[in-house]
């Protein structure tokens, strides 16, 4: 009898990879979660509606399940962070503690959790998960999102000390790949990226000066990461980094995207627009130690591909996927 896993957040980005790589690893029964966005047909999958913040929503879906993917929450753009910052907040924190409260009645396995790599400074070298320091200052705009996924966090920590859940959480780079947002409201900056350069006639606008630096993750490469963790993870509770080890400046990666497009473009730089100006790559050598993990997609191949998907599947006209995507 297979094993059954949970993948919250099903509709999205994350969610979406995750939930298609295990419907098709034959591994898992697979149950996929969603809230307002319309199912899509994932063959063996059994579909679940919920609103994660309803407690009594969680346990339902939580009883009988082997592993819970939370890959569900309010996400938006750096536009957000800056002009509506506290929508990362609530929500996140309401539906991952009774999530995780569900998971711990019901006896659940393993329970993963993606956070992000907010807390940590702009630094020069790449950043271990131990170089966090809870006594300084986290970046003012990051204040809200960063402070609610280190509670989220410890949460995890909480739970896998008092049952005989596994917790793992996971401080992935910025993810990009099939699925991602392309509209520009939603959009993080690669997503914003590839749509901007797709869209152009002769010129795009990058948002600020575009010396920040990025550490980028394809999403293939974070499927085989839940995928390592929920095999072997060795301890309890893991925090892990999750990223490819590298940084490249928004300017930078939009010349590549350029070249991976085949078009000829000239870029802008819009000064009046947000500009976080940061630097910020992971050492994932505690992944690759106890679980066996690493990257293997180069940022290249990644964005090859990437653009090559947005041709086959976006709209250029409205953004969004082609009907074919959600039927």
């Amino acid at each position: 009898m297979k094993k059954k896993i949970l993948i919250c957040g099903a509709t999205g980005f994350i969610g979406r990879n995750l939930a298609e790589r295990f419907a098709q690893s034959g591994e898992y029964e697979v149950h996929a979660v969603r809230f307002t966005r319309p199912q899509y047909r994932l063959p063996g999958a059994v579909w679940h509606q919920a609103d994660l913040r309803d407690a009594q929503a969680c346990e339902r879906l939580a009883a009988g399940m082997d592993v819970i993917v939370q890959a569900a929450a309010t996400t938006s753009g750096s536009k957000d962070i800056v002009t509506k910052p506290f929508i990362h907040v609530t929500d996140n924190a309401v539906m991952n503690s009774v999530l995780f409260r569900a998971a711990f009645a019901a006896k659940v396995k393993h329970v993963v959790f993606f956070s992000c790599t907010v807390m940590y400074p702009s630094s020069d070298k790449a950043l271990k998960e131990t170089d966090f320091d809870a006594n300084a200052a986290l970046h003012p705009r990051y204040f809200g999102v960063g402070h609610t996924k280190l509670y989220i966090e410890k949460m995890c920590e909480f739970f896998a000390g008092i049952s005989d859940t596994k917790f793992t959480a996971i401080r992935h780079s910025n993810i990009y790949g099939a699925y991602d947002k392309f509209d520009l409201e939603r959009s993080h900056v690669f997503g914003a990226s590839v749509t901007k350069v797709m869209t152009a006639a002769d010129t795009i606008t990058v948002w600020g000066t575009g010396e920040e630096e990025r550490d980028l993750l394809h999403c293939d490469d974070l499927c085989d990461f839940v995928q390592a963790a929920v095999a072997r993870q060795p301890e309890k509770f893991g925090l892990y980094n999750c990223g490819l080890g590298e940084a490249i400046s928004i300017k930078n990666l939009v010349q590549k995207i350029i070249g991976a497009s085949g078009k000829k473009l000239g870029v802008a730089y819009d000064l009046s627009a947000p500009t976080i100006k940061t630097s910020l790559f992971l050492d994932c050598a505690k992944a690759k130690t106890e679980l066996g993990w690493q990257p293997k997609v180069r940022l290249d191949d990644g964005i090859a591909r990437t653009v090559e998907w947005w041709k086959n599947n976006i709209d250029p006209a409205t953004l969004k996927p082609y009907e074919k995507m959600a039927a």
